[in-house]
Protein backbone atom coordinates (compact mmCIF):
# COMPACT_ATOMS: atom_id res chain seq x y z
CA UNK A 1 0.00 0.00 0.00
CA UNK A 2 1.17 3.22 -0.85
CA UNK A 3 1.97 5.95 1.88
CA UNK A 4 -0.64 8.21 2.77
CA UNK A 5 -0.41 11.73 0.18
CA UNK A 6 0.23 13.66 3.16
CA UNK A 7 2.58 11.87 4.21
CA UNK A 8 4.50 11.88 0.76
CA UNK A 9 4.67 15.60 0.51
CA UNK A 10 6.26 15.75 4.22
CA UNK A 11 9.35 13.50 2.76
CA UNK A 12 9.72 15.20 -0.34
CA UNK A 13 9.46 18.54 1.30
CA UNK A 14 12.14 17.55 4.28
CA UNK A 15 14.45 16.13 0.78
CA UNK A 16 13.38 19.76 -0.80
CA UNK A 17 14.49 21.46 2.45
CA UNK A 18 17.72 19.52 2.82
CA UNK A 19 19.01 20.23 -0.87
CA UNK A 20 18.20 23.98 -0.55
CA UNK A 21 20.18 24.10 2.50
CA UNK A 22 23.21 22.15 1.85
CA UNK A 23 23.05 25.12 -0.82
CA UNK A 24 23.24 27.68 0.71
CA UNK A 25 25.89 26.61 3.60
CA UNK A 26 28.31 24.85 1.36
CA UNK A 27 27.94 27.09 -1.33
CA UNK A 28 31.43 27.55 -2.11
CA UNK A 29 32.31 23.89 -1.12
CA UNK A 30 30.10 22.28 -4.22
CA UNK A 31 30.89 24.88 -6.36
CA UNK A 32 33.73 22.30 -8.17
CA UNK A 33 31.38 19.58 -8.26
CA UNK A 34 28.17 21.25 -9.60
CA UNK A 35 30.84 22.68 -12.55
CA UNK A 36 32.15 18.96 -12.93
CA UNK A 37 28.65 17.52 -12.87
CA UNK A 38 27.89 19.94 -15.44
CA UNK A 39 30.52 19.04 -17.83
CA UNK A 40 29.94 15.56 -17.38
CA UNK A 41 26.19 16.04 -18.21
CA UNK A 42 27.00 17.97 -21.44
CA UNK A 43 29.93 15.28 -22.45
CA UNK A 44 27.69 12.48 -21.55
CA UNK A 45 26.08 11.83 -24.81
CA UNK A 46 29.58 12.51 -26.49
CA UNK A 47 31.00 9.09 -24.65
CA UNK A 48 27.77 7.16 -25.45
CA UNK A 49 28.61 8.21 -28.90
CA UNK A 50 32.09 6.48 -28.55
CA UNK A 51 31.03 3.46 -26.84
CA UNK A 52 28.07 2.84 -29.55
CA UNK A 53 31.26 2.96 -31.81
CA UNK A 54 32.87 -0.04 -30.09
CA UNK A 55 35.03 2.04 -27.81
CA UNK A 56 35.14 1.10 -24.06
CA UNK A 57 33.81 3.42 -21.44
CA UNK A 58 37.19 4.36 -19.93
CA UNK A 59 38.56 4.83 -23.59
CA UNK A 60 36.00 6.99 -24.58
CA UNK A 61 36.33 9.54 -21.02
CA UNK A 62 39.81 9.55 -22.33
CA UNK A 63 39.60 10.45 -25.95
CA UNK A 64 37.12 13.44 -24.50
CA UNK A 65 39.16 14.80 -21.67
CA UNK A 66 42.55 14.38 -23.75
CA UNK A 67 40.66 16.22 -26.29
CA UNK A 68 39.59 19.22 -23.92
CA UNK A 69 42.82 19.28 -22.44
CA UNK A 70 44.08 20.52 -25.97
CA UNK A 71 41.50 23.55 -26.38
CA UNK A 72 42.10 24.37 -22.70
CA UNK A 73 45.58 24.90 -23.19
CA UNK A 74 45.13 26.94 -26.56
CA UNK A 75 42.27 29.00 -24.82
CA UNK A 76 44.71 29.67 -21.69
CA UNK A 77 47.68 30.37 -24.55
CA UNK A 78 45.44 32.40 -26.98
CA UNK A 79 42.53 33.49 -26.02
CA UNK A 80 42.01 34.11 -22.05
CA UNK A 81 44.83 36.70 -22.16
CA UNK A 82 43.84 38.59 -24.83
CA UNK A 83 40.43 38.72 -23.19
CA UNK A 84 41.56 39.85 -19.76
CA UNK A 85 43.62 42.79 -21.68
CA UNK A 86 40.88 43.79 -23.78
CA UNK A 87 38.35 44.06 -20.36
CA UNK A 88 41.21 46.38 -18.25
CA UNK A 89 41.61 48.22 -21.43
CA UNK A 90 37.96 48.70 -21.72
CA UNK A 91 37.60 49.21 -17.71
CA UNK A 92 40.36 52.19 -18.45
CA UNK A 93 38.78 53.71 -21.56
CA UNK A 94 35.23 54.29 -19.86
CA UNK A 95 36.06 57.91 -18.62
CA UNK A 96 37.15 58.73 -21.95
CA UNK A 97 34.04 57.47 -23.87
CA UNK A 98 31.88 58.76 -21.30
CA UNK A 99 33.53 62.41 -21.79
CA UNK A 100 33.33 61.90 -25.54
CA UNK A 101 29.61 61.12 -25.14
CA UNK A 102 29.03 63.94 -23.10
CA UNK A 103 31.15 66.59 -25.47
CA UNK A 104 28.82 65.03 -28.16
CA UNK A 105 25.55 65.82 -26.24
CA UNK A 106 26.42 69.03 -25.38
CA UNK A 107 27.27 69.72 -28.61
CA UNK A 108 24.55 68.65 -30.20
CA UNK A 109 21.45 69.41 -27.47
CA UNK A 110 22.80 73.02 -25.64
CA UNK A 111 19.81 73.80 -24.43
CA UNK A 112 19.13 70.61 -22.63
CA UNK A 113 22.38 69.70 -21.17
CA UNK A 114 23.72 73.41 -20.11
CA UNK A 115 25.62 73.74 -16.71
CA UNK A 116 22.39 74.27 -14.46
CA UNK A 117 20.27 71.34 -15.94
CA UNK A 118 19.34 68.37 -14.09
CA UNK A 119 20.56 66.35 -16.81
CA UNK A 120 24.01 67.51 -17.07
CA UNK A 121 24.41 67.37 -13.46
CA UNK A 122 23.85 63.90 -13.47
CA UNK A 123 26.40 63.07 -16.05
CA UNK A 124 28.63 65.10 -14.37
CA UNK A 125 28.09 63.12 -11.51
CA UNK A 126 28.12 59.51 -13.43
CA UNK A 127 31.50 60.73 -15.18
CA UNK A 128 33.50 61.18 -11.74
CA UNK A 129 31.73 57.57 -10.58
CA UNK A 130 33.50 55.68 -13.52
CA UNK A 131 36.71 58.12 -12.94
CA UNK A 132 36.65 56.72 -9.51
CA UNK A 133 35.06 53.68 -9.29
CA UNK A 134 36.74 52.24 -12.77
CA UNK A 135 39.51 50.26 -11.68
CA UNK A 136 38.83 49.93 -8.13
CA UNK A 137 35.75 47.70 -9.98
CA UNK A 138 37.98 45.93 -12.53
CA UNK A 139 40.33 45.11 -9.70
CA UNK A 140 37.38 43.47 -7.64
CA UNK A 141 35.85 41.72 -10.45
CA UNK A 142 39.17 40.08 -10.91
CA UNK A 143 40.29 39.47 -7.70
CA UNK A 144 36.64 37.98 -6.74
CA UNK A 145 37.01 35.61 -10.30
CA UNK A 146 40.26 34.34 -8.83
CA UNK A 147 38.88 33.69 -5.35
CA UNK A 148 36.03 31.96 -6.80
CA UNK A 149 37.38 30.27 -9.47
CA UNK A 150 40.78 29.86 -8.36
CA UNK A 151 43.54 28.20 -10.15
CA UNK A 152 43.56 24.88 -8.02
CA UNK A 153 39.47 24.22 -9.02
CA UNK A 154 40.28 25.29 -13.04
CA UNK A 155 43.27 23.07 -13.20
CA UNK A 156 42.72 20.18 -10.93
CA UNK A 157 39.23 19.36 -8.66
CA UNK A 158 37.02 20.43 -11.87
CA UNK A 159 38.54 18.29 -14.27
CA UNK A 160 38.95 15.05 -11.66
CA UNK A 161 35.32 15.64 -10.62
CA UNK A 162 33.85 15.52 -14.33
CA UNK A 163 36.47 12.90 -15.26
CA UNK A 164 35.18 10.48 -12.76
CA UNK A 165 31.23 11.73 -12.93
CA UNK A 166 31.76 11.11 -17.06
CA UNK A 167 33.09 8.05 -15.98
CA UNK A 168 30.42 6.46 -13.94
CA UNK A 169 27.63 8.32 -15.36
CA UNK A 170 25.25 5.32 -16.33
CA UNK A 171 26.13 3.75 -13.27
CA UNK A 172 25.16 6.84 -11.28
CA UNK A 173 21.54 6.99 -13.13
CA UNK A 174 20.62 3.12 -12.49
CA UNK A 175 21.81 3.71 -9.02
CA UNK A 176 19.71 6.52 -8.13
CA UNK A 177 16.92 4.67 -10.54
CA UNK A 178 17.27 1.73 -7.82
CA UNK A 179 16.63 3.95 -5.30
CA UNK A 180 13.55 5.59 -6.54
CA UNK A 181 9.69 4.35 -4.44
CA UNK A 182 8.72 1.85 -6.37
CA UNK A 183 5.09 3.36 -6.19
CA UNK A 184 6.40 6.09 -7.82
CA UNK A 185 9.32 4.56 -10.14
CA UNK A 186 7.57 5.10 -13.68
CA UNK A 187 6.24 8.20 -13.11
CA UNK A 188 9.93 9.90 -11.79
CA UNK A 189 10.90 8.45 -14.71
CA UNK A 190 8.36 9.87 -16.66
CA UNK A 191 9.49 12.96 -15.04
CA UNK A 192 13.32 12.57 -15.55
CA UNK A 193 13.19 12.18 -19.04
CA UNK A 194 11.28 15.22 -19.91
CA UNK A 195 13.58 16.85 -17.63
CA UNK A 196 16.07 15.45 -19.57
CA UNK A 197 14.77 16.65 -22.69
CA UNK A 198 14.58 19.94 -21.55
CA UNK A 199 18.11 20.14 -20.51
CA UNK A 200 19.48 18.62 -23.54
CA UNK A 201 17.88 20.98 -25.49
CA UNK A 202 18.29 24.23 -23.45
CA UNK A 203 22.25 23.53 -21.73
CA UNK A 204 23.85 21.70 -24.42
CA UNK A 205 21.89 23.20 -27.25
CA UNK A 206 21.73 26.76 -26.10
CA UNK A 207 25.46 26.35 -25.31
CA UNK A 208 26.55 25.11 -28.71
CA UNK A 209 24.57 28.12 -29.90
CA UNK A 210 26.32 30.86 -27.56
CA UNK A 211 29.80 28.97 -28.53
CA UNK A 212 28.90 29.39 -31.79
CA UNK A 213 27.67 33.15 -31.88
CA UNK A 214 30.68 33.97 -29.19
CA UNK A 215 33.22 33.16 -31.54
CA UNK A 216 31.27 34.61 -34.99
CA UNK A 217 30.87 37.73 -32.74
CA UNK A 218 34.56 38.22 -31.92
CA UNK A 219 36.01 37.21 -34.69
CA UNK A 220 33.76 39.19 -36.92
CA UNK A 221 34.50 42.56 -34.94
CA UNK A 222 38.26 42.01 -34.70
CA UNK A 223 38.27 41.63 -38.43
CA UNK A 224 36.33 44.52 -38.76
CA UNK A 225 38.65 46.76 -36.26
CA UNK A 226 37.01 46.79 -33.06
CA UNK A 227 39.29 47.50 -30.59
CA UNK A 228 37.57 45.62 -27.60
CA UNK A 229 35.96 43.27 -30.41
CA UNK A 230 36.89 40.32 -28.18
CA UNK A 231 35.34 41.12 -24.94
CA UNK A 232 32.44 42.53 -26.57
CA UNK A 233 31.99 38.90 -28.76
CA UNK A 234 31.97 37.02 -25.12
CA UNK A 235 29.59 38.94 -23.25
CA UNK A 236 27.16 38.99 -26.55
CA UNK A 237 28.20 35.23 -27.09
CA UNK A 238 27.22 34.56 -22.88
CA UNK A 239 24.21 36.27 -22.83
CA UNK A 240 22.48 34.58 -26.38
CA UNK A 241 20.91 32.40 -24.13
CA UNK A 242 17.99 34.65 -23.06
CA UNK A 243 16.84 34.97 -26.45
CA UNK A 244 17.29 38.78 -27.89
CA UNK A 245 19.09 40.09 -24.58
CA UNK A 246 22.59 38.51 -26.56
CA UNK A 247 22.21 40.48 -29.79
CA UNK A 248 20.74 43.48 -28.07
CA UNK A 249 23.27 43.72 -25.45
CA UNK A 250 26.28 42.93 -27.62
CA UNK A 251 24.63 45.46 -30.68
CA UNK A 252 23.79 48.23 -28.28
CA UNK A 253 27.77 48.11 -27.18
CA UNK A 254 29.51 47.07 -29.91
CA UNK A 255 27.72 49.97 -31.68
CA UNK A 256 27.98 52.26 -29.06
CA UNK A 257 32.03 51.41 -29.48
CA UNK A 258 32.05 52.18 -33.11
CA UNK A 259 30.75 55.36 -33.31
CA UNK A 260 33.26 56.47 -30.43
CA UNK A 261 36.30 54.63 -32.75
CA UNK A 262 34.70 55.72 -35.77
CA UNK A 263 33.36 59.26 -35.06
CA UNK A 264 34.90 62.17 -36.94
CA UNK A 265 37.72 63.51 -34.65
CA UNK A 266 41.00 63.89 -33.82
CA UNK A 267 43.80 61.11 -32.74
CA UNK A 268 47.54 61.48 -32.07
CA UNK A 269 49.69 59.31 -34.35
CA UNK A 270 53.58 59.26 -33.74
CA UNK A 271 53.08 62.54 -31.68
CA UNK A 272 50.75 64.44 -34.17
CA UNK A 273 47.53 65.05 -34.15
CA UNK A 274 45.63 63.65 -37.49
CA UNK A 275 41.81 64.48 -38.04
CA UNK A 276 39.37 61.75 -39.78
CA UNK A 277 35.93 61.79 -40.87
CA UNK A 278 33.37 59.64 -39.55
CA UNK A 279 33.61 56.25 -40.89
CA UNK A 280 29.74 54.91 -41.50
CA UNK A 281 30.70 52.24 -43.18
CA UNK A 282 32.82 50.69 -40.45
CA UNK A 283 29.97 51.70 -37.94
CA UNK A 284 27.29 49.58 -40.46
CA UNK A 285 29.48 46.75 -40.76
CA UNK A 286 29.52 46.73 -37.03
CA UNK A 287 25.60 46.69 -36.82
CA UNK A 288 25.59 44.20 -39.95
CA UNK A 289 27.67 42.10 -37.58
CA UNK A 290 25.13 41.50 -35.33
CA UNK A 291 22.27 41.78 -38.01
CA UNK A 292 23.08 38.51 -39.82
CA UNK A 293 23.85 37.15 -36.20
CA UNK A 294 20.57 37.49 -35.15
CA UNK A 295 19.17 36.23 -38.52
CA UNK A 296 21.76 33.44 -38.12
CA UNK A 297 20.47 32.52 -34.69
CA UNK A 298 16.71 32.99 -35.02
CA UNK A 299 17.09 30.95 -38.39
CA UNK A 300 19.60 28.35 -38.32
CA UNK A 301 21.39 27.62 -35.19
CA UNK A 302 18.21 27.87 -32.71
CA UNK A 303 15.62 25.47 -34.84
CA UNK A 304 18.48 22.92 -35.41
CA UNK A 305 20.43 22.83 -32.07
CA UNK A 306 17.79 23.85 -29.83
CA UNK A 307 14.27 23.05 -30.88
CA UNK A 308 10.98 24.96 -31.24
CA UNK A 309 9.84 24.68 -28.07
CA UNK A 310 12.43 24.31 -24.89
CA UNK A 311 9.75 24.70 -22.40
CA UNK A 312 12.00 27.83 -20.60
CA UNK A 313 10.83 31.35 -21.17
CA UNK A 314 13.06 34.00 -21.20
CA UNK A 315 11.34 35.70 -18.42
CA UNK A 316 11.08 32.27 -16.36
CA UNK A 317 14.78 32.21 -16.78
CA UNK A 318 15.88 35.48 -15.51
CA UNK A 319 13.68 35.05 -12.80
CA UNK A 320 15.33 32.12 -11.72
CA UNK A 321 18.68 33.73 -12.12
CA UNK A 322 17.49 36.61 -10.17
CA UNK A 323 16.79 34.54 -7.18
CA UNK A 324 18.96 31.68 -7.05
CA UNK A 325 21.93 34.33 -7.99
CA UNK A 326 20.98 36.89 -4.62
CA UNK A 327 19.95 33.61 -2.30
CA UNK A 328 23.23 31.21 -3.25
CA UNK A 329 25.26 33.29 -5.34
CA UNK A 330 27.87 32.36 -8.28
CA UNK A 331 26.75 28.62 -7.22
CA UNK A 332 23.29 29.37 -7.80
CA UNK A 333 23.06 30.87 -10.52
CA UNK A 334 25.09 27.74 -12.04
CA UNK A 335 22.12 25.63 -11.00
CA UNK A 336 19.08 28.39 -11.94
CA UNK A 337 18.84 26.85 -15.31
CA UNK A 338 18.61 23.39 -14.53
CA UNK A 339 16.09 24.07 -11.20
CA UNK A 340 14.45 26.30 -13.39
CA UNK A 341 13.54 23.27 -15.44
CA UNK A 342 13.21 20.84 -13.29
CA UNK A 343 10.65 23.11 -11.49
CA UNK A 344 9.05 23.76 -14.85
CA UNK A 345 8.23 20.08 -15.48
CA UNK A 346 6.75 19.64 -12.32
CA UNK A 347 4.52 22.45 -12.53
CA UNK A 348 3.11 21.37 -15.88
CA UNK A 349 3.02 17.79 -14.33
CA UNK A 350 1.09 19.21 -11.45
CA UNK A 351 -1.41 21.75 -13.78
CA UNK A 352 -1.90 18.53 -16.19
CA UNK A 353 -3.39 16.50 -13.18
CA UNK A 354 -5.30 19.46 -11.96
CA UNK A 355 -7.21 19.91 -14.51
CA UNK A 356 -8.14 16.08 -14.64
CA UNK A 357 -9.03 16.39 -11.45
CA UNK A 358 -12.43 17.38 -9.28
CA UNK A 359 -11.42 20.25 -8.37
CA UNK A 360 -10.99 21.86 -11.59
CA UNK A 361 -13.76 19.81 -13.57
CA UNK A 362 -16.27 20.24 -10.52
CA UNK A 363 -18.71 17.90 -8.79
CA UNK A 364 -21.16 18.04 -11.86
CA UNK A 365 -18.53 16.65 -14.69
CA UNK A 366 -18.35 13.01 -15.09
CA UNK A 367 -15.28 11.28 -14.68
Amino acid sequence: MALPVQQQAKYWGIATTVLLIALWFLGDVILPFVLGGAIAYCLDPIADRFEAMGFSRTVSVTIITLAAAVVFIILILLVIPTLISQTTQLVNTAPELFSRLQAALTDRFPSILDSESTVHKQLLAIGEAIQSKGGELMNSVLSSAIGLLNVVILLVIVPVVAFYLLLDWDRMTARIDELVPRDHVETVRMLARQIDNTLASFIRGQGTVCLILGTYYAVALMIAGLKFGLIVGFIAGLVTFIPYVGALVGGVLAVGLALFQFWSGTEMVDGVAVAHGTNWLRIGIVAGIFGFGQFLEGNILTPKLVGSSVGLHPVWLLFALSVFGSLFGFVGMLVAVPLAAIIGVLIRYAIEHYKGGRLYRGLSTDE
